[in-house]
């Protein structure tokens, strides 16, 4: 995948004025391959330090003006790095912008089709005058990010870091515009673990908490209403489809919940049937309706940190109030005379 990467950027229409890799520890040959592609090749401190690290230690690399971070696992077009430079040059007030996956995943998988179609599908339908920040195929102003101090560091595994940032630079009120024209094909693998790792751990959990921390619920993307409507009504369909196992009549709730969930959803399904045809628009409902159950897992786990936290931070300012405060120091001089 980091070959098919580097080579997408050799074919650019415009090559970039420079080019850094950052390696984060690993144990193939990825340091020889950039090189040869005409890259600066960096390492962090830490094998595992995490993407935060490393872009960070790119970005202070760096010394252009925009800069670009991609994924190693994302293909660019041949007009992606000048259409960011366009963008940037007619726009003086634009701080950062991204773009989105294709609809023409690079896995052939079915999970692989479904995740990234849908990751299309929610950008393509998102706000052009974003909210948040996607560091897989973004661009920001380099005095802008050194600025807010990049990416947030305590994320080690590919997490929210970039959601983090959108949400600083938008709330000191920088622009961030979805580019949805600015498209590159996704390379990766999906597994139903890394999947479920990726939307709970890695991002549902913490974005939550920043949600809440920040008090910042945007009607974009993926948290749009009808997104929070489907996760109740999911939650609806669990619970009627347990009680009907005693009352058999409460399957007509069942009923009634799975059409109110696929009139929700469906736009998305009808763009799954025109891209991928109807068995797979059929198919991609049950891991859909998944991804909404496991949402409001994620909500209930990243409220409850939530919660904690507030509780922990009011009992450690309880604790540091109740401590006798520090007696003024006092000088003591000896004289022995003359």
């Amino acid at each position: 995948m980091f070959q098919q990467c580097l080579l997408a950027i050799a074919a650019s229409s415009v090559r970039p004025h420079e080019l850094i890799v950052v390696d984060d520890g690993s144990t193939d040959d990825t340091p020889r391959r950039a090189c040869e592609a005409g890259a600066t090749v960096l390492r962090t401190p830490t094998p595992g330090s995490g993407p935060a690290v490393g872009r960070n230690l790119a970005a202070a690399q760096a010394s252009g003006d925009i800069l670009y971070f991609c994924d190693a696992d994302i293909v660019i077009g041949p007009h992606t790095i000048p259409r960011i430079q366009q963008t940037f040059v007619s726009d003086s007030t634009l701080t950062a912008l991204f773009g989105s996956y294709d609809d023409a995943p690079g896995d052939p998988g079915f999970l692989s089709q479904y995740k990234n179609l849908f990751h299309h599908y929610v950008h393509q339908h998102g706000s052009e005058e974003a909210a948040t920040f996607w560091s897989g195929c973004g661009a920001i102003r380099r005095e802008a990010f050194l600025k807010y101090g990049g990416f947030s560091e305590r994320y080690r595994l590919p997490s929210i870091e970039d959601i983090e940032l959108g949400y600083t630079l938008k709330r000191d009120g920088h622009r961030i515009r979805l580019d949805k024209t600015l498209q590159v094909k996704h390379l990766k693998r999906w597994t139903l673990l890394g999947l479920l790792h990726s939307d709970i751990v890695a991002r549902g959990v913490p974005w939550t908490r920043l949600i809440l921390r920040e008090g910042a619920f945007l009607n974009d993307l993926n948290l749009q209403i009808h997104n929070r409507l489907s996760v109740v009504t999911a939650y609806l369909l669990v619970a009627c489809l347990m009680t009907s196992l005693w009352l058999p009549l409460i399957w007509l709730g069942v009923l009634m919940a799975a059409l109110v969930l696929f009139g929700l959803n469906r736009h998305l399904y009808a763009f799954f049937a025109a891209r991928r045809g109807r068995p797979f628009a059929l198919a991609a409902i049950a891991p859909h309706w998944l991804y909404y159950f496991y949402n409001g897992i994620s909500f209930g786990i990243g409220a409850l940190l939530h919660v904690y936290d507030a509780i922990s931070a009011e009992r450690s300012t309880r604790v540091e109030s109740l401590k006798p405060s520090t007696p003024p120091s006092t000088a003591t001089a000896s004289h022995d005379g003359d």
